[in-house]
């Protein structure tokens, strides 16, 4: 779902959500001249006004939030809203986002880094009595945290570089690149990078959901191309749809194609 002020994003998710689609997920680019809403309020607000689809953020730029605020904020949305949410999160991919909000850009290192101590931060706030924890980039000193989660919120990541895919079978639950990001014929080495590093963790691939977010149109061999995506390992499909006519994409997709692949 684009953050464009010009949607209305309670309509586009009670649409969405009486087409029988699973999530709605927004990214996270809080500066820029195209006007935008900030996603995480979004989230909240579309989240209150459905009653059974999944809220999604498509991902959340760790370096723009500290992680014991996402996890308080995380633990609030989820309680709030039935256990609908979805906590995606990345090491932030526009350094010139970050420039023009006064936000120190990190170093490619440094994203990984602080990626992977927000989910050890996150994990340790949302299960543990007090939490501390003394990262690179990252900390938090006894802090508690209540109320703890009812269920593992799952974390899925949007990560393309051989670290962070590390990272990503270490320590996430769902693995979300972006077509385009990463080419077609790079995704499935990229997958087996994810799915190794959680077996050396001591994890089981299927704990890791695989998940695609792909830009795509109805038309005649559409359900052909997402097969084919879901045959690479890709069991859930995020769908960008462009516009214009964007709500009658939606709807096309929803009742001609998703069928055949459901």
């Amino acid at each position: 779902m684009p953050a464009s002020t010009a949607v209305d994003p309670v309509a586009a998710a009670r649409a969405a959500e009486a087409l029988g689609y699973d999530f709605v997920s927004t990214s996270d680019h809080p500066s820029g001249t195209d006007p935008s809403h900030e996603s995480w309020t979004m989230l909240a607000w579309m989240a209150a006004h459905t009653e059974r689809i999944g809220v999604m953020p498509r991902v959340l730029g760790v370096p723009y939030r500290r992680p014991a605020m996402v996890a308080k904020m995380a633990e609030t949305l989820d309680r709030l809203s039935g256990g609908r949410l979805i906590l995606g999160l990345g090491g932030g991919s526009s350094d010139e986002e970050f420039r023009a909000f006064g936000i120190d850009v990190p170093s490619p290192r440094d994203k990984v880094d602080g990626l992977a101590e927000a989910i050890e931060i996150i994990r340790g706030l949302w299960t543990g009595p007090a939490t501390t924890y003394t990262g690179r980039i990252h900390h938090v000193a006894a802090a508690p945290m209540e109320p703890k989660p009812d269920r593992r919120i799952p974390i899925w990541l949007g990560t393309f570089g051989p670290r962070a895919l590390d990272v990503t079978g270490r320590l996430a639950d769902g693995w979300m690149p972006s077509l385009g990001y990463a080419s077609l014929e790079a995704l499935p080495a990229m997958r087996d990078r994810v799915l190794a590093a959680a077996e050396r963790a001591g994890r089981s691939p299927e704990d890791i959901t695989c998940a695609l977010n792909v830009e795509v149109r109805a038309g005649d061999d559409t359900a052909d191309r997402l097969r084919a995506l879901v045959a690479m390992g890709f069991t859930v499909l995020n769908l960008k749809v462009p516009g214009p006519g964007r709500d009658e994409q939606v709807e096309r997709l929803a009742l001609e194609v998703l069928p055949q692949l459901r």
